[in-house]
């Protein structure tokens, strides 16, 4: 199982995952976010992406303001900048998007461990299904995707599971897949 809470496997993945570690040492994001266990998450990562796909990092955030001072601080200057709060599946939350060298940028915040929330749980039980599953069902994902669908309705939609794709996907059973195999 690839580790995805240490960055170093982007710098021996794709082209593009090649370019998201590149741009993420020249930003230094790992070391201005230090203190808030960050984490690359989303379809990067697993090689799910669309051309236009976000680089999505997620922290643990104590205090939303000083997490917003800090990313005004530090990326206000960046095209496209725009740092807000907002209410997410009941927690406070704060989110900041920029454009670097053609590639947006999205900075999560929560007061909820990295591994626990959301985007880096979704992952982790979408990478697993791909370890199991031939490769045209991850080929089947990415067209979803084109046809308009987030990821998890995509993976839910090829899943046959039902109700809140987001709520499905982190009740499935990978076990079967395994014993179905």
């Amino acid at each position: 199982m690839k580790d995805f809470t240490n960055l170093t496997y982007l710098q021996s993945g794709n082209p593009k995952q090649k370019t998201v570690y590149q741009l993420i040492q020249e930003l230094k994001i790992c070391n201005i976010l230090s203190d808030f266990n960050p984490l690359i998450v989303g379809t990067i990562p697993i090689d799910i992406d669309l051309p236009d796909s976000d680089v999505d990092i997620i922290c643990e955030v104590s205090s939303l303001q000083k997490f917003k001072l800090l990313l005004t601080n530090k990326f206000r200057s960046f095209h496209s900048f725009t740092c807000k709060e907002k209410i997410i599946r009941n927690e406070n939350s704060c989110i900041c998007r920029f454009i670097y060298k053609n590639f947006t940028f999205e900075i999560f915040g929560q007061n909820v461990p990295t591994e626990q929330q959301y985007a880096y749980r979704h992952m982790m039980i979408e990478y697993q299904i791909l370890q199991f599953l031939p490769t045209s069902f991850q080929e089947q994902i990415i067209l979803l995707k084109k046809q308009g669908l987030k990821t998890e309705e995509a993976f839910a939609k090829r899943l046959n599971l039902s109700g809140d794709p987001f709520e499905a996907l982190l009740n499935f059973d990978i076990k079967s897949i395994i014993y179905n195999e």
